[in-house]
């Protein structure tokens, strides 16, 4: 799997929203009826894997192999998925039979009836979507009591830690914990090194608006209800902005602490672990890989997220696959996705990747997060060994103790729309403009109109 840049993709969220506000609403999600046969043939066009690494391929040759048995020839389009060519190829008729995207994307064609519901999908294969998936990464695919698309990967987040940074401030790790916020701050005081407001050591990279709704549902509140309506105004919301307020308050202000992450060196030689310019940060599971090479100039060791109650905490996140509402092939489309995300393909996966391991020096087999407990659990066993650091083997361990810990952010017809405008309202927040009151009660008001145009008045 590709690493990501930090930033989200704003200009997709709003071009997926403009893309759909001309089509009419369907609401409950209005896809035709379809069978999938299980005996399929035929061509299957597929879109997807951009840049495939050998996680990707593997699964792909697989997936191919099996489907060339039952005289089923694969087409791959391996361009980026766009919203925007998305939505005209479903109105023209001419889309692909199976498509991947971003798991937050897909309620949104559910809800205008552009996607089909999978469940006659999983039933014809005899798999349980509850037992292959986790809860959590099942739930941004649900909708109205139906499943959308087969998942893959989850990048749990949590909390690394520069062991460097905390030694030389007299910070121990069980002192970096979200449930105790008094604690926590004077850890991170402790920490951060300023040159009048500027900070040239953070005590905390909070990483504010990429994962605000991992701060706002781990101390209580909510971005989405069970219908899929925004929840942005809950008053228990506050509680996550004003926090994060605190935080980045105590290390010179959001402004220039987000001048100073901004210029990290995050993919490089020079990156903000080696350089002693972060003591705690919040970062996905893959930001692990980033360091490996890196092994003998960092000094790091990972605690979990914690909830206000003090319990383990993480969200859900990935890509997945949908089969269009017009897929000409729509039975070799849902063989395709099952045979990619088996238990079989991620073996396929795991070998890939502990041959690219073996070949390049020094790197470390920090496992793969792809969706499925099972598969997890099974690639772990087989592959993941001692690093011979104690940090990065507690590191990995953590990850791996988070990732069943996990809880959707909700799924709704603008959940892209809703995480751009919560992103609004943090930043509003963290640079004084706005309380985080009047901050939400806005984002509220236009991820609601956001929701009322993709699905109606529901």
């Amino acid at each position: 799997m590709k690493h990501v840049t930090r930033a989200l993709a704003v200009g997709a969220v709003m071009t997926i929203t403009v893309a759909l506000a001309a089509c009419t609403p369907a609401a409950g999600g209005g896809a035709a009826k379809t069978d999938f046969p299980t005996t399929v043939t035929g061509p299957l066009k597929a879109w997807g894997f951009d840049n495939a690494d050998e996680v990707g391929t593997s699964r792909l040759d697989y997936a191919k192999a099996l489907l060339a048995s039952k005289k089923v020839t694969v087409t791959m389009d391996a361009t980026q998925f766009d919203a925007q060519k998305f939505t005209t190829l479903a109105a023209s008729g001419r889309i692909p039979d199976v498509v991947q995207m971003s798991a937050s994307f897909v309620t949104t064609y559910a809800a205008k009836g552009l996607i089909l519901p999978l469940d006659k999908c999983y039933s014809a294969h005899n798999v349980d979507p509850a037992t292959r998936f986790y809860p959590a990464v099942l739930g941004d695919v649900s909708y109205q009591g139906k499943v959308w698309a087969v998942p893959q990967f989850y990048q749990p987040p949590a909390i690394m830690l520069n062991m460097r940074v905390l030694k030389a401030a007299g910070v121990t790790p069980d002192q970096i914990d979200t449930s105790k916020p008094a604690e926590l701050l004077a850890a991170v005081k402790a920490m951060t090194k300023l040159n009048g407001k500027n900070p040239t050591t953070v005590g905390f990279d909070t990483q504010a608006t990429g994962q605000a709704g991992l701060w706002i549902l781990g101390l209580g509140g909510s971005i989405i209800d069970k219908t899929g309506k925004p929840t942005l105004d809950n008053p228990a919301n506050t509680k996550g902005i004003d926090f994060l307020k605190q935080i980045n308050d105590a290390q010179g202000g959001y402004a220039n602490v987000k001048s100073f992450t901004d210029s990290f060196d995050f993919f490089g030689a020079k990156n903000q672990f080696v350089r002693d310019q972060v003591g705690a940060e919040v970062d996905n599971q893959w930001y692990v890989n980033v360091l490996t090479p890196f092994v003998k100039s960092v000094d790091i060791q990972t605690v979990p997220f914690r909830d206000a109650s003090g319990q383990p905490f993480t969200v859900s996140s990935g890509t997945a696959f949908v089969i269009p509402a017009k897929a000409k092939n729509p039975g070799a489309a849902c063989a395709w996705a099952l045979a990619l995300t088996s238990e079989a393909a991620w073996q396929k996966a795991g070998e890939a990747r502990a041959q690219t391991i073996k070949k390049t020096p020094g790197a470390v087999n920090t496992g793969l997060f792809t969706g499925s407990p099972a598969a997890d659990k099974a690639l772990r066993t087989q592959y993941v060994v001692s690093t011979g650091d104690a940090g990065f083997d507690q590191t990995i361990s953590t990850f791996y103790d988070v990732v069943d810990k996990g809880q959707t952010f909700g799924s709704s017809p603008a959940g892209q729309q809703i995480q751009t405008e919560l992103q609004n309202a943090v930043s509003a927040v963290l640079t004084g403009e706005k309380t985080s009151a009047q901050a939400l009660k806005d984002a509220q008001g236009a991820a609601l109109r956001a929701y009322q145009q993709v699905a109606g008045n529901q």
